[in-house]
């Protein structure tokens, strides 16, 4: 465990520097979000933000109210991981879940160090582990500890299911950061529901032998997560352009629906170095 937490640590090092030396700034903004939770009403006053009129209380008669804030004093980090079988997918230590695990790793590490709560939700078709949030770095070695030594036990998936388990626990706006490969059925409503309701962000994780398969002829593969083998012709072009397009598809739906819904975007490569793709996420939303 000692090899994993200095690996963690060497991330948060060059992500920490990147984001000083480009963009002047830390961690803080990353995970608080807005920095802002609704309090209260009072009447409006020359000067203040038409932005922040609360319509609905206005309408009664009695003059024209704005809304007041108050800055959160704890932000809640909340992460989603996919650990069903699908994730197994790639190279010995660089699997789809591998990296999954160090993103969230070195992300859960960086909350605490900001003080945010940190939880964490383990899912398959099932709970496979749930962590309350909470805050300190006992936390978030807790949290690492755990996912680095979980054994799930199935290998389907079903996304939908995990959001809604989420949808009930977090009962106040959190920072949720979901990290699937978003290979499951009929999920987009609750995503559309947590992403209205939260501070989303959608890691997206892929491997390339998802979307480019060497020519080989007609070959088994074993589906992980049905566990069935099926028989493939992958020279052929025409296999080729319908996985391709398949992966496509489902790509640009998943970024659109972010998009449509002011949830943060990112796809991840497992052959690629996550970092500066972190780094990016990071400027978007500072």
């Amino acid at each position: 465990m000692k090899e994993i937490l200095a690996k963690l640590r060497k991330y948060e090092i060059r992500i920490r520097k990147a984001v000083n030396a480009q963009m002047r700034g830390d961690f803080h903004s990353v995970f608080k979000g807005t920095g802002l939770e609704f309090s209260d009403v009072r009447q409006y006053q020359y000067g203040d933000d038409v932005r922040t009129i609360d319509w609905n209380v206005s309408a009664k008669g009695h003059g024209t109210f704005v809304k007041v804030f108050k800055e959160e004093k704890e932000q809640t980090v909340f992460f989603m991981v996919d650990v069903s079988a699908s994730q197994e997918i790639g190279k010995r230590n660089r699997r789809k879940l591998d990296v999954t695990k160090e993103i969230c790793g070195v992300l859960a590490l960086s909350a605490v160090k900001e003080e945010s709560q940190v939880g964490l939700y383990c899912f398959s078709d099932r709970k496979e582990k749930y962590i309350k949030p909470g805050k300190g770095l006992k936390q978030g070695y807790e949290v690492v500890l755990s996912l680095f030594n979980l054994q799930p036990v199935s290998i389907k998936t079903d996304l939908a299911k995990a959001i809604s388990f989420a949808l009930t626990m977090l009962k106040r706006k959190s920072v949720v950061i979901l990290i699937s490969d978003f290979i499951s059925d009929d999920y987009e409503h609750n995503l559309k529901a947590l992403a209205r309701k939260h501070d989303l962000v959608v890691i997206h994780l892929y491997d390339q032998r998802e979307t480019n398969l060497p020519s080989l002829g007609i070959i088994p593969l074993y589906d992980q997560e049905s566990r069935k083998t099926i028989w493939l012709n992958t020279s052929s072009e025409a296999f080729k352009r319908e996985l391709n397009g398949i992966f496509s598809n489902n790509q640009q739906r998943l970024e659109q629906l972010c998009k449509q819904y002011k949830a943060n975007y990112l796809a991840v490569n497992t052959e690629e170095d996550f970092v500066n793709k972190l780094v990016k996420l990071f400027k978007v939303r500072q």
